[in-house]
């Protein structure tokens, strides 16, 4: 599915902003890096994953054969919403961050985010399975639900990153070099999902 670049940029913008839910932080100091290093260390090759997909639902030619469409995009839903669970088990094993309650309550969250995340796209991917790729009509007017539904997903993605950035700890994972990098640079702002 084609996607427009404003669209592209909210998606790599996701996996930016969950690049930045993975990082360092102030409160204890040491260990509270060392905590956070080792999540975005891990990560990081979870989110290129993410990154690579987006580009690749990017590049899909909506135009094109339905069942190439189709495997493309069910494809990269599917690579997604496996990064974003095994995001989810990163910080499931991690442990609570140092830092006490802030800790332990920052860290069910993200596994509840980025588990809910992985939901979202193998519903996307599910909608892609369910077209019907022998008629060219009809295969197109499903995309076209997709790409709404993609699009709020996208939004929901933004909605539910937003409350894993929250704080010290989401602070200090945006220091992490490993949360910081998104298709080779340097993530330096949050881009919209509009």
């Amino acid at each position: 599915m084609k996607l427009n670049k404003k669209l592209l940029a909210a998606l790599s913008g996701a996996a930016a902003v969950l690049l930045l839910v993975t990082g360092c932080g102030d409160d204890t100091g040491k260990k509270r890096d060392a905590w956070a290093k080792g999540v975005c260390d891990q990560a990081a090759a979870q989110l290129r994953k993410i990154d690579d997909a987006n580009n690749t639902l990017s590049g899909v030619d909506s135009g094109g054969q339905p069942a190439d469409v189709k495997k493309a995009d069910a494809n990269a839903f599917q690579t997604i919403s496996d990064a974003y669970a095994q995001v989810a088990t990163i910080f499931s094993k991690a442990g609570a961050a140092p830092g006490g309650d802030d800790g332990a309550q920052f860290q069910q969250n993200a596994v509840h985010v980025f588990n809910g995340l992985s939901t979202q796209y193998a519903d996307l991917k599910k909608q892609v399975d369910g077209l019907d790729s022998s008629d060219q009509a009809a295969f197109a007017a499903g995309l076209r639900k997709v790409s709404t539904s993609l699009d709020k997903t996208t939004a929901s993605v933004q909605a539910s990153l937003s409350t894993v950035r929250k704080g010290e700890t989401g602070a200090a994972l945006a220091r992490q070099p490993g949360c910081q990098q998104v298709s080779g640079g340097t993530v330096t702002a949050t881009p919209s999902a509009s």
